[in-house]
């Protein structure tokens, strides 16, 4: 009689939420490279919204699948745990990826003769005292070192969203919204800066909104509309395009009527603060691309779509190597010229060592030492008389 398994059932993958993880590793990769002049043609340049939506989203979703299950299995003390574990391993991860870009950039100056590390990194040279510890209380954060950072405070607040569902299925969106109100009515943030007492880059207090949006969703907490729907398709598309002229910079640059509406209707927070008017590009952005794609979901995980598909299944591992290219190829641009064909090449290289990090990292995590050990190569047939010769041959030594 066969014994149920006491083991859950995973939830089945699903390849759309790796596709576009992986997916925004290349964009924060070309966005993260300096002077890069693939940036002007990244998905931020053609609406409100950017990558860094996109990631965030998709954090919230892929949190509520690896987290939510824990709090409905084990209960609210262990998710809770669950949580805290995490919290400590991005810790590491971002106390380590600092480290590594300081070192990277110590090393180009004593290999090349450069100034990096003080162009990069000047308050740590000037006050290395207040620099170290803030980078370890994460109350200073250098340029384009704040996703993580973000990413830990709003993980923070998963257990308090766990919580507030018990108590009434209202209450998580309420938490949501009134930090989301708050930061725009009283400037709500962190200390980014001790020098000069700037908030940090990404307001995790505002962030959180589309965090939650993603995991409210996965948890089945919010519903959605139907894929398809061609009324929602053409609005979502309207709202799109009525965007572009307030957001590509070939028409800012050259159409000054539309910057000055730009300026009127966007403050300079907006990415900060993540204006409302970033979420709902966002939202229509993701409802009329996943409408595009449904038809061909089950196909999705061929030629390039699986390269990006094994990216976002270890997009850790691959946010923190972009970054660290980036720096690195950003230096390598800055010595070679920055002609078009140098860019595309440092580009295209960047994007192959963020696959093969996936590759590696992927290698590592599928334990191939844990599984059962290979058989020995069978032995040779005349081993008996090979093995009497040798005795014969110790004997006649002796």
């Amino acid at each position: 009689m066969a014994v149920a398994s006491t083991t859950p059932a995973k939830r089945p993958r699903d390849e759309r939420l790796d596709l576009f993880r992986g997916l925004t590793m290349l964009i924060i990769f070309v966005a993260h490279l300096p002077e890069n002049s693939w940036n002007a043609w990244i998905p931020a340049r053609f609406g409100f919204s950017s990558g860094a939506e996109l990631f965030v989203f998709c954090s919230g979703i892929a949190s509520a699948l690896a987290f939510g299950s824990v709090f409905k299995r084990r209960g609210w003390w262990l998710g809770t745990a669950r949580i805290a574990y995490r919290i400590w391993q991005v810790y590491w991860a971002q106390i380590g990826l600092v480290l590594a870009l300081i070192a990277l950039a110590a090393a180009l100056d004593r290999i090349f003769g450069l100034a990096v590390l003080a162009q990069q990194f000047q308050p740590l040279l000037a006050d290395p005292e207040n620099a170290l510890l803030g980078l370890a209380t994460l109350s200073w954060q250098p340029d384009y070192l704040d996703i993580l950072p973000m990413y830990l405070i709003i993980l923070a607040l998963v257990p308090v969203m766990m919580l507030a569902r018990r108590l009434h299925a209202a209450f998580p969106f309420l938490i949501a919204t009134t930090l989301y109100a708050t930061v725009w009515a009283t400037d709500l943030n962190l200390s980014g800066n001790p020098w000069n007492g700037t908030g940090w880059f990404l307001n995790p207090f505002a962030w959180q909104l589309i965090f939650f949006i993603g995991f409210f969703i996965a948890m089945k907490w919010l519903p959605v509309p139907a894929l398809g729907d061609r009324r929602l398709m053409l609005a979502a598309a309207f709202f799109i395009l009525v965007s572009l002229p307030l957001s590509f910079w070939g028409i800012l640059e050259h159409w000054p009527l539309a910057q000055t509406v730009r300026d009127l209707v966007i403050p300079a927070s907006e990415k900060t603060d993540l204006h409302i008017l970033r979420v709902m590009h966002f939202l229509a952005l993701a409802y009329l691309v996943l409408s595009l794609i449904e038809p061909w979901r089950d196909r999705l995980d061929r030629g390039a779509g699986h390269l990006l598909i094994l990216i976002g299944r270890q997009s850790l591992a691959c946010f923190l190597a972009s970054v660290v290219l980036a720096r690195l190829l950003g230096t390598i641009a800055d010595m070679a010229g920055r002609g078009e064909l140098v860019v595309a090449s440092l580009n295209l290289t960047g994007f192959a060592m963020i696959l093969a990090t996936a590759l590696v990292v992927g290698w590592f995590k599928s334990a191939p030492w844990a599984g059962p050990a290979r058989k020995l190569a069978a032995e040779p047939r005349n081993e008996p008389a090979a093995s009497a010769s040798l005795t014969t041959r110790v004997r006649e030594a002796n």
